[in-house]
C-alpha cells in the first residue's frame, strides 16, 4: 500500500480485525443507540473516541508531532513529493503502541524519502498547543474512519466513509476546517423540519386536553425526537429492498447527507454536527417511519423489564397510540402540522382552555435522555426523564386553570354547583389511594359500546387509518392492500351491493376511506365522500367484518370519522341507510329530520331505493373518541356529589327540648339542620335518589306538639301523575297551545350563530321548543317538573341574554303568564 497513513494504520487494522466481530455493524462510526467496540465491550465508539484523544492530546509535544508528521507532507525540497513521514521501525502490534512507544527524534529520517522528521512538521514550530489538539482530534477521527471504511460491508455507506476520510486527511494537511463541499447542499435541507412538524402535531391534536394531559403528550413527542436523531437509519441497499416500488435515489442523497452531518460527527466531533430532527423534513421521515416505527417498539417491548415502573405503562401502552396519529399526519395528503405557517385556529384554541405553545428549544434541553441512547444498549439505563412530568415532593397539586378561566367567562346560573367542590370531587375520583383498587381489565356491564375498542386503541391493538387510492402519486403497496381488504369486507358484509359496484367507489380518488386495522389486517372501514364546498359528507359504506362485531369497533369508526372532519371544518354527515342500518346510525347521532336545505346536497349525493336518508350534525366542541369516558367522568362526580350531600343530610343533631317548657308551635326553619335547605325527593334514578335543594321560602311547614315531623301543609302539596300515558297526552296539549301562542315565534327554534354568534357561550342550557317536542316524543319528560323546568329555562335564557325592553324579553313575559295559566288551568300546579 503506497498511501504513508494507511501503512501506519495497517496494524491497527489487522489488531481490530483479530480482536473483534466482523460485520457493518461491529465497526461502523457511531453505530446508533450504543453499538459497543468490539476491541474494548462495553463502550461505544463515542467512548472510545473521546478517550482515545483525551490519551493523545495529553502525549509530550516531541510525541504529537511525530503523529502529526505522519500525515504532513515533507517540506525538505520542492522535489520530494512524501506525503507523509513513514516510521524506519514500525511497532509490531499492540493497542497500547502510542503509549508505550517513545517519541521519535525529529531527526530520525523518514523510511520513505529519507528527510528527516523535522522536514515534515517545520510547519507546526509556532502552532498553538490548542491548534494542535485540534489538529490531533482530526488524526484520531481519521483513524476510526480508515477502520470503518475497511470494515462497512455496505457499498454507498463505505463511499461516505473514505469521502469523510479523505476530507479530514486533507484538513490536517492544510490545517483548516473540515467542511462538506458538493451537490448535497448545506442544512437545513427542508423547512419544516421534523422536529417542528412533530411539535405542530402536538399542538394540533392535543391542544384540546387537560394541562396535565397535554404535557403528556409532549413529553411522548421529546422522547420520539431524541430517539430519531440517535437511530441508524437502514442503507439505501434495504430501503430499496423494503421498498421495491419507491425510488431510492432521493433517500440515498437524505442518507448521505445523514451520515455527514448527523450520524457520523456523533462520534468525530472534528466534523460539525447536527440534529437529524432539525436538518430534515417530512420527505426523509415519510421514508423511515414505518421501519422505524416498528424497530423502536419492537426494543421497548423487548426489554420493558428494564424500564422503570413509573414509566413502563407511559410507553408500552401510550406511546404505540401517540406513533399511530402520527403516522396518519405524515402521510395524509392535506395534512396541516407541515405547513410553513401552521397555527392552531383561534376556535380550537380558545373553546377548551390554554392552547400549548411548544418551541422546539424545549426538546433540545433533554440532555439526559440523548446520553442515554448513545451509551448504552440497555433501555432500563436510559432512565426515560421524557415520562410523566411528576409533580415536586412537598408541593401542593394545583388545580387545572382552564376551569377557573372557562368560569370566569360565563355568567353562572342559579343552581350550579360551585367549582371549587367539582375540583374537590375531581380530585378524588382521580386519586388511586382514594378509589378502591386498579382498575381491571373486565368491563362492567355499564360500560360504554366503544370501551373495548378505546382500550384496544391504547395498548395498539387496532389502529385508526384515513386512506385513498390516487392517480397523481406512486401507490403505497400497503395502502392498496388495505384498499383490498376494504373492498372484501364491504362485499362480505353488504351483499345486496354489486361487487363491481364497490370495487369502484373504493378505489374511486374521489372517495376516502377511514380504515379499521388489527394485526396488520383490514377488519372493517367507513367509505365516504367529502364535499368541503356543501359542508357536507356523505357516507357510502360502513362495515365491520362479522367475526369481530359487538365489541365497540362500529361506534368508535364513526367517533373517530366525526372528529377527522371535524378538524376539516365538515359538521354534516348524509347518508342512505336500509332498514338493517337505520339502528345502527340512530345510536351514532344520525337523525331523519333533515337541517342541510336540499339544494346543497341534491345532485351531489347517490340516491338508494328502499333507503331512508339521514343526518347528523357535528359539534365542533365535543371530543368525539373521548365522550363516553367523558359522560362515565360526569357520572362518577354527580354520584359522588349525592354521597357527600346525603350524608350532610344524615347528621344527627340533638332533640328539641321546646315543647317540655310549654312552647305549642315553632316555625320549622328554626330546627337546627333544616334552616338553609330543605331536600325534597325529586326522582328515582339509576337505583338511587336525587335530591334536590329547594329554598326555604318556597314552603309553607310548621310544626306542631305531639307531631313526629314536619309535613307540607296541603295547600303546597301537589300529587305527580302516576300515569305516564295520562300524563305524555296532558303536556303534548299543552306544548302544543304554547307553540301557537302568538309570541312563542322566538322560541321555535335553536338559536343560529350566524345571528348570534356568542349565544353558546353566553347560555350553557339552550332549549327551545322544538327541542322540548323532541324529548317530549321520545318520553324525556317522566315527571311534570322536568317539563316545567324546560318551559322556565326558554324564558330564563331569553331574558339573560337579551336587554329588558327588548322585543324578545316582552315576548318571553307575555308566554310565561300564558302557560303558567295553563299549567294551573290543567291541575299541573295548585291555582
Amino acid at each position: 500500500m503506497s498511501d504513508p497513513v494507511a501503512q501506519a494504520l495497517q496494524p491497527r487494522l489487522h489488531q481490530a480485525q483479530s480482536g473483534g466481530t466482523a460485520g457493518s455493524n461491529a465497526a461502523a462510526v457511531g453505530s446508533g443507540s450504543g453499538n459497543s467496540d468490539p476491541v474494548r465491550p462495553g463502550l461505544s465508539q463515542q467512548q472510545r473516541a473521546s478517550q482515545k484523544k483525551a490519551q493523545v492530546r495529553a502525549f509530550p509535544r516531541a510525541k504529537k508531532l511525530e503523529k502529526l508528521g505522519v500525515f504532513s507532507a515533507c517540506k525538505a525540497s520542492d522535489t520530494c513529493k512524501c506525503n507523509g513521514w513513514k516510521n524506519p521501525q514500525p511497532p509490531t502490534a499492540t493497542r497500547s503502541m502510542d503509549l508505550q512507544q517513545q517519541a521519535a527524534s525529529l531527526s530520525e529520517s523518514c523510511r520513505s524519502c529519507g528527510h528527516a522528521l523535522a522536514a515534515h512538521v517545520s510547519h507546526l514550530e509556532n502552532v498553538s498547543e490548542e491548534e494542535i489538539n485540534r489538529l490531533l482530534g482530526m488524526v484520531v477521527d481519521v483513524e476510526n474512519l480508515f477502520m470503518s471504511v475497511h470494515k462497512e460491508e455496505d457499498t454507498d455507506t463505505k463511499q461516505v466513509y473514505f469521502y469523510l476520510f479523505k476530507l479530514l486527511r486533507k484538513c490536517i494537511l492544510q490545517m483548516s476546517q473540515p467542511i462538506v463541499e458538493g451537490s448535497l447542499g448545506s442544512p437545513p435541507f427542508q423547512k419544516p423540519n421534523i422536529e417542528q412538524g412533530v411539535l405542530n402535531f402536538v399542538q394540533y391534536k392535543f391542544s384540546h386536553l387537560a394541562p396535565r394531559e397535554r404535557q403528556t403528550m409532549f413529553e411522548l413527542s421529546k422522547m420520539f425526537l431524541l430517539c430519531l436523531n440517535y437511530w441508524k437509519l437502514e442503507t439505501p441497499t434495504q430501503f430499496r429492498q423494503r421498498s421495491q416500488k419507491d425510488d431510492g435515489t432521493a433517500y440515498k442523497v437524505d442518507y448521505t447527507r445523514w451520515l455527514c452531518y448527523c450520524h457520523v460527527p456523533q462520534s468525530n466531533d472534528s466534523l460539525p454536527r447536527y440534529e437529524t430532527t432539525q436538518v430534515f423534513g417530512r420527505s426523509l421521515l415519510k421514508s423511515i417511519f414505518t421501519v422505524t416505527r416498528r424497530q423502536l417498539l419492537e426494543k421497548f417491548r423487548v426489554e420493558k423489564d428494564k424500564l422503570l415502573p413509573e414509566k413502563r405503562t407511559l410507553i408500552l401502552t401510550h406511546f404505540p397510540k401517540f406513533l399511530s396519529m402520527l403516522e396518519e399526519e405524515i402521510y395524509g395528503e392535506n395534512s396541516p402540522i407541515w405547513e410553513a405557517d401552521f397555527t392552531m385556529p383561534a376556535s380550537e384554541g380558545s373553546q377548551l382552555g390554554h392552547q400549548l405553545v411548544i418551541s422546539p428549544a424545549a426538546v433540545s434541553g433533554s440532555s439526559s435522555f440523548s446520553k442515554g441512547m448513545n451509551s448504552g444498549s440497555s433501555l432500563g439505563s436510559l432512565g426515560l426523564d421524557a415520562g410523566v412530568a411528576e409533580p415536586i415532593t412537598g408541593e401542593k397539586r394545583k388545580l387545572p386553570e382552564v376551569l377557573t378561566l372557562e368560569d370566569a367567562k360565563r355568567i353562572r346560573v342559579m343552581g350550579d354547583i360551585p367549582m371549587e367542590l367539582v375540583n374537590e370531587v375531581m380530585m378524588t375520583i382521580t386519586d388511586p389511594a382514594a378509589m378502591l383498587g386498579p382498575e381491571t381489565s373486565l368491563l362492567s356491564a355499564n360500560a360504554a359500546r366503544d370501551e373495548t375498542a378505546r382500550l384496544e386503541e391504547r395498548r395498539g391493538i387496532i389502529e385508526f387509518h384515513v386512506i385513498g387510492n390516487s392517480l397523481s402519486q406512486k401507490s403505497n403497496k400497503k395502502i392498496l392492500m388495505w384498499l383490498v381488504g376494504l373492498q372484501n369486507v364491504f362485499s362480505h358484509q353488504l351483499p345486496r351491493m354489486p361487487k363491481e359496484y364497490i370495487t369502484r367507489l373504493v378505489f374511486d380518488p374521489k372517495h376516502k376511506t377511514l380504515a379499521l386495522i388489527k394485526d396488520g389486517r383490514v377488519i372493517g372501514g367507513i367509505c365516504f365522500r367529502m364535499f368541503p364546498t356543501q359542508g357536507f359528507t356523505e357516507i357510502v359504506f360502513c362495515a365491520v367484518t362479522s367475526n369481530e362485531q359487538v365489541k365497540g369497533y362500529g361506534t368508535h369508526l364513526m367517533n373517530h370519522l366525526k372528529e377527522y372532519h371535524i378538524k376539516h371544518s365538515i359538521l354534516y354527515f348524509l347518508t342512505y341507510a336500509d332498514e338493517y342500518a337505520i339502528g345502527y346510525f340512530k345510536k351514532q347521532g344520525f337523525s331523519k329530520d333533515i337541517k342541510v336545505t336540499k339544494s346543497r346536497y341534491l345532485g351531489y349525493i347517490k340516491d338508494y331505493e328502499g333507503a331512508t336518508l339521514m343526518e347528523c350534525e357535528l359539534n365542533p366542541r365535543i371530543p368525539y373518541t373521548e365522550l363516553s369516558h367523558i359522560i362515565k367522568r360526569q357520572k362518577e362526580i354527580i354520584k359522588k356529589l349525592i354521597e357527600r350531600k346525603q350524608s350532610q343530610i344524615r347528621k344527627v343533631y340533638p332533640g328539641l327540648t321546646c315543647f317540655k317548657e310549654g312552647v305549642r308551635q315553632i316555625p320549622v326553619e328554626s330546627i337546627p339542620g333544616i334552616s338553609k335547605w330543605l331536600w325534597v325527593l325529586l326522582i328515582p334514578c339509576s337505583g338511587y335518589r336525587l335530591l334536590m335543594p329547594c329554598p326555604m321560602s318556597c314552603f309553607n311547614y310548621s310544626l306542631s306538639l305531639g307531631e313526629t315531623g314536619w309535613k307540607p301543609s296541603a295547600k303546597e302539596k301537589v300529587k305527580e301523575l302516576k300515569d305516564p300515558d295520562v300524563l305524555y297526552n296532558m303536556l303534548k296539549n299543552l306544548l302544543a297551545q304554547v307553540k301557537t301562542h302568538p309570541d312563542a315565534w322566538p322560541f321555535m327554534e335553536p338559536v343560529k350563530k350566524t345571528e348570534a354568534p356568542d349565544y353558546y357561550e353566553i347560555i350553557r342550557f339552550p332549549i327551545d321548543l322544538k327541542t322540548m317536542t323532541e324529548r317530549l316524543k321520545n318520553r324525556y319528560y317522566v315527571t311534570k317538573k322536568l317539563f316545567i323546568a324546560d318551559l322556565q329555562r326558554v324564558i330564563t335564557n331569553c331574558r339573560e341574554y337579551n336587554p329588558p325592553d327588548s322585543e324578545y324579553c316582552k315576548c318571553a313575559n307575555t308566554l310565561e303568564k300564558f302557560f303558567y295559566f295553563k299549567l294551573k288551568e290543567g291541575g299541573l300546579i295548585e291555582k
